[in-house]
């Protein structure tokens, strides 16, 4: 688990990761987006569930720093995400 601090107009891109992901955004709006499908917008106390290999992202469109948790159970060995690209 760890806690993820975005600043304003931040995204980490598109990626997919060898496990399954939980957020929580604890601050500010975090616009989630699965590559395909329309973004959806969390907020503070919101949260979702991630499939593993599901391309998706996470983005700051807001002017203010927004702060999530991320809880991720991979497969041993594999890297933490891989990018995919846009």
């Amino acid at each position: 688990m760890v806690s993820i601090t975005v600043p304003p107009g931040a995204d980490n891109g598109f990626h997919r990761h060898s496990g399954d992901q939980w957020t929580a955004v604890q601050e500010g709006e975090v616009t989630f987006t699965i590559k395909g499908q329309p973004p959806v917008v969390l907020k503070a106390g919101d949260s979702n569930f991630v499939p593993r290999g599901t391309i998706h992202r996470q983005q700051n469109l807001s002017d203010k720093p927004a702060r999530y948790i991320v809880l991720n159970i991979l497969d041993k060995g594999k890297p933490v995400a891989e990018p995919v690209p846009e």
